[in-house]
Formats: C-alpha cells, sequence, structure tokens
C-alpha cells in the first residue's frame, strides 16, 4: 500500500520554518564543506591510530567550548541533561553507547585498529558553521599532533 505523504520528519523543511519564525530573513543554509578530508586510508585499519570526537560534554557549565580529555581513564560519567535529544525516547546512562572508548581500546587491544589516541574531542553542538569550522581545524591539528590517521564522531 502505498502512502501519499512522508511519514519522516523533514528536518530541512522544519529548519527553515523554525529560522523563519524566529524572525531571520535569509533561509536556513545547510553547511557544506568542499575541502573536508574524507580520503581512502593510507595504511590497514590494524595500522592507524583512532580518535574520538563527541558532541557530549564533560561539564554542563562549559557546554560550549571545545575540550580535549585522556582516553585512559576514560571517564565515568559525561554531562548530557542540558543537551538537546530525545530524552523520552532514549537515555545516556549506557555511556559506551555514544562515547565508545572501553570499546576503542578493546579493539586496538585486539589488533582491530593500531591504538586509540591519548586524548579524545568533545566538540559542542553550535548553530555557527563559523565556529563549527574553527572548532574543527582545532581538533584536527590536536589529533594530528596525536598522530591520529582517522576520526570517529560519535554525536549523542
Amino acid at each position: 500500500m502505498g502512502r501519499s505523504h512522508r511519514t519522516y520528519v523533514s528536518y530541512i523543511d522544519r529548519s527553515r520554518k523554525y529560522y523563519a519564525a524566529k524572525g531571520y530573513a535569509q533561509p536556513y543554509r545547510w553547511a557544506y564543506n568542499d575541502s573536508a578530508p574524507f580520503t581512502p586510508l593510507a595504511k590497514p585499519l590494524s595500522e592507524c591510530r583512532v580518535g574520538l570526537v563527541t558532541t557530549s560534554s564533560l561539564d554542563a557549565d562549559r557546554e560550549r567550548e571545545l575540550f580535549f580529555a585522556s582516553t585512559s581513564p576514560p571517564p565515568t560519567s559525561m554531562a548530557t541533561a542540558h543537551l538537546f535529544w530525545h530524552q523520552k525516547a532514549t537515555h545516556t546512562n549506557d555511556l559506551g553507547s555514544f562515547l565508545p572508548l572501553e570499546h576503542l581500546s578493546s579493539l586496538a587491544t585486539d589488533g582491530v585498529i593500531g591504538s586509540l589516541a591519548p586524548q579524545f574531542a568533545g566538540a559542542p553542538t553550535l548553530y555557527s558553521q563559523r565556529r563549527t569550522n574553527k572548532n574543527a581545524q582545532l581538533i584536527a591539528d590536536g589529533f594530528r599532533d596525536d598522530g591520529v590517521d582517522l576520526a570517529i564522531l560519535a554525536p549523542l
């Protein structure tokens, strides 16, 4: 049986309506980056150092700040209650579901990945493309200093 209407939420349409209702004269412009470093791996995954980026934060009072934190030992909790996620449909009690440091560490132990970076990054969810691009460059620089070959984004 066919459907006459979409059954999913159109975030593009919804975002445009939201920003128009807020009084913005220009419709929301979706970010794009022609120079993003998406490339094939230069070496086998089993030889790669992996970095992790999360959109959760260590401290609710500093939720809008980019941070780096040690992967060992991994944090025992993250500040998530103040962030926007579907709190009726899910929870953040399972830290590994959005900050899989222990799983990545076990993949390194098993030889699936070469190693886990010594620090992970926390990137705040911002509605500013300029600030997001600046933070992305800071994360790339930090990961480059740590010898990271690939980064995984685990958004909340």
